[in-house]
């Protein structure tokens, strides 16, 4: 059985013990910075165990995952590039290790921030995008940080209270649908959204 088997159905099998909190806290904190697990299923598990408290732990979950896009924010604006202006030994950690980092996405991301620095945060944060590509190379690239923090608050605050919403909502009978269709239906509210933005800068 592979580690991250292992950690994940330990995860799992704490969720419904009194640190299930204190876990998804955790787990939405590290999602920002590295991920390792998919925090929609420890949400998921949680809310439906308790249905009362799914914006309690839509909140937990946000909290946790701003929190970790700022430690992830530090990490690129104080630890990514070497006083050599080369990557530091912490960069080639996440370029071969992290499926999601690699040196020509990190380079395609400058480019992006440029033109939709709000998109682009917005967009990691609701959709499931490896949003510690995001929180990382927002540091490195020095993205103005109240603009980070607002994007990242209001984009895992909406995919989380979402959830929160539907769960309190349907219950059980909700899991299916986000099993199957929930990034679905992220990635089109973002589309609609991203698609508003344009037509104003357009108008404006």
């Amino acid at each position: 059985m592979s580690i991250f088997k292992k950690f994940y159905n330990w995860v799992m099998l704490k969720a419904h013990s009194p640190y299930g909190k204190h876990i998804l806290f955790f787990i939405a904190f590290f999602e920002s910075v590295f991920s390792a697990f998919p925090l929609t299923l420890l949400f998921v598990a949680l809310a439906l165990a308790n249905t009362k408290k799914s914006f309690q732990f839509s909140f937990i979950s946000t909290f946790g995952a701003v929190f970790g896009a700022i430690v992830g924010y530090a990490i690129g604006h104080f630890a990514w590039i070497g006083q050599n202006n080369e990557f530091t030994s912490i960069a080639h950690f996440f370029f071969n290790n992290i499926p999601a980092f690699s040196v020509e996405a990190y380079n395609n991301m400058q480019a992006l921030y440029r033109e939709w620095d709000f998109i682009i945060i917005f967009t990691a944060g609701f959709t499931p995008m490896p949003f510690e590509l995001i929180t990382i190379t927002s540091g490195v690239f020095n993205i103005n940080f109240l603009l980070f923090i607002i994007s990242a608050a209001v984009g895992r605050g909406a995919r989380y209270f979402l959830l929160g919403f539907l769960i309190w909502r349907y219950g059980e009978k909700i899991k299916i649908f986000i099993d199957k269709y929930f990034n679905m239906l992220a990635f089109g509210l973002t589309a609609c959204a991203v698609s508003v933005i344009i037509a104003v800068r357009l108008i404006i």
